[in-house]
Parts: C-alpha cells; sequence; structure tokens
C-alpha cells in the first residue's frame, strides 16, 4: 500500500531536521574564532563566562570551580609532564607553550567544535590553574570538567611515574 502524502511529508521534514541541526552545529563550529581574552593577565586566566560550558580553578561561580594543581615538582619537569599528557588527548594541538603558561585546542570528533584549554604555573602559590572553554554554544554536557579531571589525574599519574624515576644530574 502506498504511502498517502502527509506521511511522504512528514518523513521527509523527520529527514530534514537532522540534517538541517547537524548543518546548523557544522556552521557554529566553522564560524567560531579563537578568543582574544587567552592568556595571563596580573597572574589570572580569562574569567570564566556566564555560559556553563567552561569550568576554571580561578572561577568566580561555585558550578564552574575546580581545584588547582598543586605543584609537587620542579616547574620545569611540570610543564614538560603537562605537555606530555595534553598530546596524548586526541584531537588536541596546543597552540602557545612557555615556561609558565599552556594553550591547547581541543577539536570534538562529530561536529569539530574547538575548546580551548589554559594552564598557569603559579610558582608563587606553587599551583597550576586551568581554564577549559568550549569556543561557541551554551552547553557542553559536562565535556570540558569531565576533560579537566581526565587531564589531572593523568597528569597526577605523570607525577607519580617521575617522582620514581631515577634521577640523573642535570
Amino acid at each position: 500500500m502506498p504511502l498517502s502524502s502527509n506521511w511522504k511529508t512528514i518523513a521527509g521534514i523527520a529527514l530534514l531536521i537532522p540534517l538541517l541541526v547537524s548543518l546548523g552545529f557544522a556552521m557554529m563550529s566553522a564560524t567560531a574564532r579563537r578568543p582574544k581574552s587567552l592568556g595571563v593577565r596580573n597572574g589570572r586566566l580569562a574569567p570564566a563566562p556566564d555560559s556553563p560550558n567552561c569550568v576554571s580553578t580561578q572561577a568566580d561561580r561555585e558550578h564552574q570551580r575546580m581545584d588547582s594543581i598543586p605543584l609537587t615538582v620542579d616547574p620545569v619537569d611540570a610543564m614538560a609532564l603537562l605537555k606530555r599528557v595534553v598530546t596524548t588527548m586526541p584531537r588536541t594541538q596546543i597552540v602557545t607553550s612557555d615556561d609558565n603558561y599552556l594553550h591547547a585546542e581541543f577539536t570534538s570528533a562529530l561536529f569539530r567544535f574547538v575548546d580551548d584549554v589554559e594552564f598557569f604555573l603559579d610558582r608563587e602559590q606553587r599551583v597550576i590553574h586551568f581554564r577549559s572553554a568550549s569556543r561557541s554554544g551554551r552547553s557542553d554536557f559536562g565535556v570540558n570538567r569531565k576533560r579537566m579531571q581526565a587531564l589531572v589525574e593523568a597528569f597526577q599519574r605523570e607525577i607519580l611515574i617521575h617522582d620514581r624515576s631515577p634521577k640523573t644530574d642535570r
């Protein structure tokens, strides 16, 4: 029995909606640009925006805040270990790196959304501050928080391995 024209129309719309949504996400991803506010100013990373798609150790809002990473090894070693951990994450590119700062871009697999992840090694406080924020959209479904939890855990494992390795004179 052939489909009525109403059912054909409904089926066509049902197929068109996901396509349009996907196209919208792809356009949003393609047009998002690197924020100019990235970096460290006066010992602080950029403030977290009002949207819930950002976590930071320096956030003012409780739901966006995470604990900083204690600096338990030499700062030079800490940055080298941090770079190693970041580069093992999928679809990651380090953009900027120096003695006290690291900026990496994490790209999602499906729609190629980019999240900016920054680390600031605060030698005075002996901590590593971080900020992870989506460039586009409002919600990230907790992706930034989960990523940072995984990065912190991986970094702490690297510290343990580093502490157990035989030390050589530099």
